[in-house]
């Protein structure tokens, strides 16, 4: 059972940090492998010479993991990150990124997910990442 992105939405500004939501994050759709999510380009989270921080990139990609395992179980519980790895291929400048989770494999306690991101503006991947969550609940 998947989510609509209303409901992954809900998801997103229920259960985040205050300062995960100021990064602006939006569902752009919702599958029963998969999430893709928006992060829209703000001066706020560029380093110096004007690409998105690494830091907002790792971040957007560990939330789209969390809205694709709670669409791939039909609703949000409670999960934790026990591991992200994260490789950089090209600066992101001036452009929203979107961010694909996809489940590789879900379990009852363990879920991994691969993750794209893409510069919104060229399509051209910025980053890939993995992560592996213990679902808690």
């Amino acid at each position: 059972m998947t989510l609509t992105t209303a409901e992954a939405d809900k998801i997103l500004s229920a259960n985040f940090a205050p300062w995960v939501l100021d990064l602006g994050l939006s569902v752009e759709g919702v599958g029963e492998d998969r999430a893709v999510l928006r992060l829209p380009w703000s001066h706020r989270l560029a380093r110096e010479g004007g690409a998105l921080s690494g830091q907002a990139l790792m971040a957007a990609a560990d939330t789209a993991t969390v809205i694709a395992i709670s669409a791939a179980r039909g609703g949000f519980v409670p999960m934790t990150t026990v591991q992200q790895s994260t490789s950089f291929q090209r600066a992101v400048t001036g452009a929203d990124v979107l961010i694909e989770a996809v489940l590789t494999k879900l379990g009852r306690r363990m879920a991994f997910a691969d993750i794209t991101l893409t510069d919104g503006s060229s399509g051209t991947i910025a980053a890939r990442a993995s992560t592996v969550y213990a679902i808690l609940g």
